[in-house]
């Protein structure tokens, strides 16, 4: 387990450097373009601020618009002993505990930092999963918590936004741009390239790392429990009856324990969840390594 814990983190560290990198390209072609150099550094201290902005934001952000309700011990002792019992294992602060109202099985954690943190489960959840399972799922986002992974996938999320908002402004510049001489007339092709490729090199680097976390999230989960059978088995029943929910938000999707999106199924490579077979088939081998 602890294995493969290091080498998620490791694969999900170099794939954010290269994001941070298409970013500085991005930014410096965007630079030439304009004819002025200052620009790059303009962006990126942009982009640093957007994403602080984002940072200390999201979370409130993510629980509202998915219409998540705090609950108290005495709302549903179950839930919480279990969200307790699993922070002291961690050795984390209890966090905050929410309910969102749908048939869907499903749950995602949220909060910059585990000192401000909250996990959310579905009302679908809580009806279908026994409480091995329940655990399993709950020890699977609070490794989300512990492994700091929400400021990674909010940071990336802003990321992908600077990317996008920059992209659309080079499109609109490149139709309006005097092109007379030859190198604007090269820069209008570069810059009209790069805003259509741009948002879907950024997207795909944003799925990437949140493919990973999940991954990492397993194995810390299964590593906190001694249980990877209890996760495993959670999965299977989710795969079996659906994750999709009835309030659909793309911006959040990548946050929950499974997609919670329509039309998920059409292409693995547009998902920000990795297989489900494929996270059961990891969980049986650390079974089977234990």
């Amino acid at each position: 387990m602890y294995s493969e814990i290091a080498a998620n983190k490791r694969k999900t560290y170099l794939i954010f450097f290269v994001f941070l990198l298409f970013i500085g390209g991005l930014s410096y072609l965007f630079s030439l373009y304009l004819g002025n150099s200052h620009i790059t550094i303009f962006v990126l201290i942009g982009a640093i601020i957007y994403a602080i902005v984002t940072y200390y934001s999201g979370s409130r952000m993510s629980l509202a618009v998915n219409g998540a309700k705090e609950i108290q011990k005495r709302d549903n002792p179950r839930l919480y002993r279990i969200v307790e019992n699993l922070a002291i294992t961690d050795g984390l602060p209890t966090p905050k505990v929410y309910i969102i109202d749908d048939p869907a099985p499903n749950a995602f954690a949220t909060g910059r930092d585990p000192n401000h943190s909250a996990v959310c489960v579905t009302s679908g959840l809580l009806d279908i999963m026994d409480d091995k399972e329940l655990e399993g799922v709950l020890a699977h986002e609070m490794g989300h918590v512990k492994n700091y992974d929400i400021r990674v996938a909010m940071t990336a999320f802003s990321l992908v936004a600077v990317v996008a908002i920059l992209a659309d402004i080079m499109l609109r510049m490149a139709w309006f741009r005097d092109s007379d001489n030859d190198n604007n007339q090269v820069f209008f092709f570069l810059g009209l390239a790069a805003a259509i490729i741009a948002p879907l090199v950024a997207t795909l680097i944003q799925l990437a790392v949140s493919r990973k976390r999940e991954y990492l999230a397993d194995a810390t989960g299964a590593l906190t429990t001694r249980y990877p059978e209890g996760l495993a088995s959670a999965l299977e029943k989710i795969k079996r009856t659906g994750s999709v929910m009835k309030r659909q938000n793309t911006s959040t999707s990548h946050f929950f324990f499974a997609n919670p999106l329509k039309g998920h199924s059409v292409s693995n490579l547009f998902s920000t969840h990795p297989p489900i077979d494929e996270r059961i088939r990891r969980l049986e081998e650390m079974e089977n390594h234990a």
